[in-house]
């Protein structure tokens, strides 16, 4: 009872103006720490633009998402504890709302930038052979002619290099080195390729 005594006799004669970032700095940091807290542990999700499976089964990756509710939270957090260090600094009203809105701005790009590469860094990257057709790539074993024998090729494909299994029609072996384009996919595991003429 004395503790709340001394804190209300703190808290009592501050300006409203103080007050509002004294409130806003406390709450939003308590409502960060419990959302972080529960976040490593798996208890929420943080997704401005829908499930993480979803996104990586569609394979477009993970998009850098700016308004999520951490990174609102931790706008509003460094909001409140950076306009209160420019109220004890004597800064300005307008310059004091200024500053830590900048600070909350930069704090949410921060994080979207820190999740987004450490998503990026737990995608999914299983190879959708689809996604070769229409590559060009470089022979790598020869691959024998009108689809005699099972060669192999080097390509870039879902923004890696690979060697995968190849097969052609045309009507001499691909050497090794040989330019090719990819065709098709064949039952999803060898890639149809073709000499490049130019």
């Amino acid at each position: 009872m004395i503790r709340l005594l001394n804190i209300m006799d703190w808290f009592g004669p501050l300006p409203v103006f103080e007050k509002v970032y004294w409130c806003v700095a406390i709450f939003f940091s308590l409502l960060f720490l419990v959302q972080n807290t529960l976040s490593l542990f798996g208890g929420e999700h943080d997704q401005a633009l829908g499930d993480v499976d979803d996104v990586m089964d569609a394979d477009d990756g993970i998009g850098f998402q700016f308004f999520t509710i951490r990174n609102l939270f931790g706008f509003f957090t460094i909001f409140g504890w950076t306009g209160l260090a420019c109220i004890s600094s004597g800064l300005s009203t307008p310059l004091v709302v200024l500053i830590s809105a900048a600070a909350g701005l930069l704090m949410m790009l921060l994080m979207a930038t820190l999740f987004y590469y450490t998503a990026r860094l737990a995608y999914n990257g299983t190879l959708k052979m689809e996604n070769a057709v229409n590559a060009i790539a470089t022979v790598y074993l020869t691959i024998p002619r009108s689809r005699t024998g099972v060669g192999k090729v080097n390509l870039k494909v879902q923004g890696a290099f690979r060697e995968l299994d190849a097969m052609t029609d045309d009507g001499e072996d691909l050497r090794t080195g040989a330019v090719v384009s990819v065709q098709q996919v064949m039952n999803n595991e060898i890639l149809l390729v073709t000499k490049q003429t130019s």
